[in-house]
This record gives C-alpha cells, structure tokens and sequence, in this order.
C-alpha cells in the first residue's frame, strides 16, 4: 500500500519556525511533483506550496512567500516544508500530497479519488 505520512507540527509562538516532513512508503517519490495543502477549521483547503521531481521548480501561495521553502530528498523518499516567521493564520492541518499533474499546473483541479493521494496531515499551532 502506498502511504504518505506527515510529521513535525506542533505549537509554535508568532515569529517562530517549525521543519514539517513527509515520508512516502510503499512507492517512491522520484518522479512525482508533490506539494503541501493545508486546511483550517471551517475554513477551505489552501495550496501552500508544489515542488517538481528532482525539484527543479517550486511555487509557492503568495500567503507563504518568502517565509517557507518546501525542498525534498528522494534519497530518504522525504519532502519537506521549512516554515519560518510563522503567524495565527498559518494555524492549519498540513497535509503533503503526491501530484497528479506537474506544478505548472498547481494548484491542482480536484478529483474523485484524490484521497488516496493525501497523506493523514500534521497540526500546526502559531499561538503565544
């Protein structure tokens, strides 16, 4: 079975930084885009940022710009997004998910089954 699972939130002061991961199984990465969504309660899904496969391309919100860098290590079949200067409204479930189109076209069109492409999340916190 192909999983992604995310880890590294927590609860962070404004100002503060966090380093979240994603580490697929049961497939590699190699040859995927991938990008990290997140979701705040009551609120709608965010693109946050896509990085293409050998990471040659990056995109960012322009929520995020300038404050996080998303990179990846297919050696260790990891993603990452370094999050720094974090603020209240970066409060959100962090989800990393593998693409099914390349970054070019982020963010992505839904689909029916894009559930079996999105890790379980990692819950981040910016609160003093």
């Amino acid at each position: 079975q192909m999983h992604l699972v995310e880890s590294g939130g927590g609860l962070v002061q404004p100002g503060g930084s966090l380093r979240l991961s994603c580490t697929a199984s049961g497939y590699t990465l190699d040859y995927f885009s991938m990008a990290w969504y997140r979701q705040a309660p009551g609120k709608g899904r965010e693109g946050v940022s896509c990085i293409s496969p050998r990471g040659g391309r990056t995109k960012y919100a322009d929520s995020v710009k300038g404050r996080f860098i998303v990179s990846r290590d297919d050696t260790e079949n990891t993603i990452y997004l370094q999050m720094s200067s974090l603020r209240p409204e970066d409060t959100a479930t962090y989800h990393c998910v593998r693409g099914w189109a390349p970054c070019s076209d982020w963010p992505w069109a839904p689909r029916s089954d894009e559930s079996d492409y999105w890790g379980q999340g990692t819950q981040v916190t910016v609160s003093s």
